[in-house]
């Protein structure tokens, strides 16, 4: 079996929402996705289904060259799993992408950091809480914590979790990372 490499994005795009969670933070990033290829044409994660609403949300999947991610910054992390653990985290998100309409936005798991009171609800997830199960879920990272409470911050300390761009999203290119 080859091992596989998979890319977590943390990003800040600079909405009113993200400023609003960055006063909290005080983290640079506050945005977490997960994707399969270096070239970031499928991104996943949770948040706003539409640019002009950030109250209207569930699993997405992103364009990171668009749109709310047009101006932003970010840092893409690389980590090399088995090919075992790369077949569970693509059926667990497949699985979210099927049925994707039963998923919500978790605004009440936000909250409930800000008290450090573990909070989950049934089919709702805010961005990192995603990415954050589908690494406990695929066997990768077994976090020290409740994973409704797994900030952007705490994926960026996984220690076997490697910075391979950091910068303007508009300005990453596939052949910045692969001559790393």
């Amino acid at each position: 079996m080859q091992n596989k490499k998979v890319y977590i994005l943390l990003t800040d795009t600079g909405t009113v929402f993200t400023r609003l969670i960055r006063l909290y933070t005080r983290k640079p990033y506050n945005h977490a996705s997960i994707s399969f290829d270096p070239s970031l044409e499928r991104v996943y994660s949770f948040g706003r289904k539409t640019a002009k609403n950030p109250f209207i949300g569930g699993f997405v999947q992103e364009d990171v060259k668009n749109g709310l991610f047009k101006q932003a910054t970010g840092v893409l992390l690389s980590f090399t799993i088995t090919e075992q653990q790369w077949q569970q985290m693509r059926a667990y998100i497949q699985q979210l992408e099927e049925e994707k309409d039963k998923y919500r936005y978790n605004f009440l798991g936000l909250i409930a950091i800000i008290f450090n009171m573990p909070f989950n609800r049934k089919n709702a997830f805010f961005c990192s809480q995603f990415v954050a199960s589908v690494l406990k879920e695929s066997d990768i990272v077994d976090f020290d914590k409740p994973i409704s409470l797994v900030t952007p911050h705490d994926l960026q300390q996984v220690n076997h979790f490697q910075a391979i761009y950091q910068g303007k999203l508009k300005d990453y290119k596939l052949q910045t990372v692969q001559n790393l």
